[in-house]
């Protein structure tokens, strides 16, 4: 508050008054007040004249005169400015009376424009630095004194340095302009701006600080109305808030910061206010992180906090229970109890049913083997084909969802029974064009095609199925590629994965694949059109085609995906003596079945 005193003190200008209205009686005492940094821009544009310029240096003396000037006290610097500006001499310069008092008498005017704006930025950007003079903590107070129109833009730099903390009195003689003082001054503008009919008249202005700007401090001597804070300035005060808070229109009363109403929290979940700051909050089955920002499910199934026998299933912060399959929920809604999963589903054995806890497996009759469907009986199994799979490598696949699709294929690879003599497998990759990774004789075991599939590089761009199409029939299914004759009658099998509308037409060639004998699969993700999908699958075409929304479920596509082929249409190199030589295979069955019997017997024993 001492700081804010030493303001008022700065303008006693009454004093200035004093010195050429009445004759003085005595030595005037200084105001003595705490430190103050004091500096005085003055118009020397061509506008002024000589004996004009003259009582400006002045008044500036006689507002010196009756200040406590020192280093530890009032420091002044003196700027001038028209086109230009030019400092005479900053804040740290003098430190006597007498020495500013030359200085100021030594001032040449420069005679040009009237840049005022161009002042203001230089004092606030200059005058007011360190490096200047200027000190930490202590009041920066700037006096303007001009005669005319600025030609320059002067509100945006006034209010610059005003926010910097700069008190301005703006003085106006003669010309000046009222609208221009006002966008310089600092507010209120009453206490602040001062317009003076002639230079001859300029004394008069002191006269008008007498009362206001020495040793009223406004904030203990009036009903100021701050509901916070009240900081006294020269002849004037303005309200402040507490941290955390901030001043309403009224320029009195204060309200909250709320930065949870207006966003600017980083919450996951609950923003809880206080003025200025907040705190994270969880709902309801939800945990603070240990960054205080972010939210974990209170997993009470995985915290082992649960009484279910069988399968827990979480939701935030409670659970419910489940049995495995084949089990039911009894009524206490905990424990299970096992059912006769023959008897109460639809297994579809085409010969006998067994059942097992929570399942059920199908056999077959003496003689017959059971099929790969793991329902219906046969003479024998349908293990080899030649497999060309068309993967979607088109931008809008991504490369995360890519890395899915190479992982779909090893799932389909899984299921095969690979070798150079069984099934053998070839991956072709297209966007907007087409490219074999590998070829259908390149590798003989399902551990080198996966291998070879995860290296596969990702090539974005577009979708051109129709091209990889005709890629796959002219190629792919060559016997320069693998394929093995026609006259083998090895099934040719094509799956074409994608995720989205062909770019070319797939008509012709989904149609020539068909003909030429290729048993044709249609996998589609997200936004593929089903349309489409179903004019590449084969006839029926319900158990060709799949699809699903979203990349993460086609693992549960390649579990379902059933590439076997009509058993009477295989005739694969296996190394038995045929590999439809049923009564063999019979025959095989038989003895293992006599060897388990065997041995079983033994155990017992």
């Amino acid at each position: 508050m001492g700081q804010l005193t030493g303001l008022c003190c700065l303008l006693l200008l009454s004093l200035a008054v004093l010195t050429t209205a009445r004759p003085k009686t005595g030595a005037q005492p200084k105001c003595k007040s705490g430190p103050v940094d004091l500096v005085f821009l003055i118009d020397s544009s061509r506008s002024v004249r000589p004996h004009e310029f003259e009582t400006m240096r002045k008044f500036m003396i006689d507002i010196l005169n009756e200040l406590d000037i020192g280093p530890d006290t009032t420091r002044v610097g003196v700027v001038q400015y028209s086109s230009q500006v030019r400092s005479e001499f900053s804040l740290k310069t003098h430190s006597k009376m007498d020495a500013i008092v030359k200085n100021i008498n030594e001032i040449i005017p420069l005679a040009q424009g009237t840049m005022t704006g161009l002042a203001i930025k230089y004092v606030m950007n200059v005058a007011f630095t360190e490096a200047e003079g200027d000190r930490p903590k202590v009041p920066n107070v700037a006096v303007i004194v001009t005669d005319g129109r600025p030609q320059d833009r002067v509100a945006e730099v006034a209010a610059e340095a005003r926010d910097k903390g700069i008190e301005i009195f703006a003085v106006g003689v003669a010309r000046a302009d009222m609208t221009s003082l006002r966008a310089m001054a600092s507010p209120p503008f009453e206490d602040h701006v001062f317009l003076v009919e002639s230079f001859d008249l300029i004394h008069q202005f002191g006269l008008q600080f007498q009362d206001k700007l020495c040793g009223v401090d406004l904030c203990l001597e009036s009903e100021h109305g701050c509901e916070h804070i009240c900081e006294s300035s020269p002849g004037s005060y303005h309200c402040l808030c507490l941290p955390g808070y901030t001043l309403n229109p009224d320029g009195k009363t204060c309200k909250a910061i709320d930065l949870c109403a207006e966003g600017k929290h980083d919450c996951e979940q609950v923003c809880l206010p206080t003025p200025g700051a907040f705190t994270c909050d969880c709902n309801k089955g939800y945990q603070l992180n240990a960054d205080k920002k972010t939210c974990s499910t209170i997993d009470l199934c995985a915290e082992g906090k649960h009484d279910c026998e069988q399968i827990c299933i979480p939701s935030p912060g409670a659970f419910t229970c489940d049995c495995n399959k084949g089990f039911k929920l009894n009524q206490d809604k905990k424990t299970c109890t096992n059912m006769d999963m023959c008897k109460t589903v639809a297994h579809g054995c085409e010969h006998q049913c067994v059942s097992t806890p929570g399942s059920y497996y199908c056999i077959c009759p003496e003689g017959q083997l059971l099929q790969d469907d793991g329902k219906s009986c046969g003479t024998c199994k349908s293990a080899n084909i030649d497999l060309v799979l068309l993967i979607d490598g088109s931008k809008s696949v991504r490369p995360q969802n890519f890395e899915l699709v190479k992982k779909f294929v090893n799932q389909v690879v899984d299921s095969l029974d690979v070798s150079a003599h069984g099934t053998r497998v070839g991956l072709v990759q297209y966007s907007s064009r087409v490219r074999t990774e590998f070829p259908l004789n390149m590798y003989h075991t399902a551990d080198e095609i996966k291998a070879a599939v995860m290296k596969v590089d990702y090539m974005e761009k577009g979708t051109m199925t129709g091209l990889a199409l005709k890629h796959m029939l002219e190629n792919s299914f060559s016997e320069a590629e693998g394929a093995r004759p026609a006259s083998r009658n090895i099934p040719r099998i094509g799956l074409v994965f994608t995720d989205g509308r062909s770019q070319d037409d797939i008509t012709e060639y989904a149609k020539k694949a068909k003909e030429a004998g290729i048993t044709m699969y249609a996998v589609g993700v997200g936004k593929a059109v089903e349309d489409e999908l179903r004019e590449i699958a084969s006839d029926p075409v319900e158990k060709h085609f799949y699809y699903t929304t979203d990349f993460s479920a086609i693992s549960t596509i390649a579990e379902n995906l059933k590439l076997n082929v009509c058993p009477a249409e295989s005739q694969g190199e296996i190394e038995v003596k045929d590999p439809c030589a049923c009564e063999s295979l019979v025959e095989f069955q038989q003895a293992t079945m006599s060897s388990l019997e065997q041995l079983t017997q033994k155990h017992i024993l």
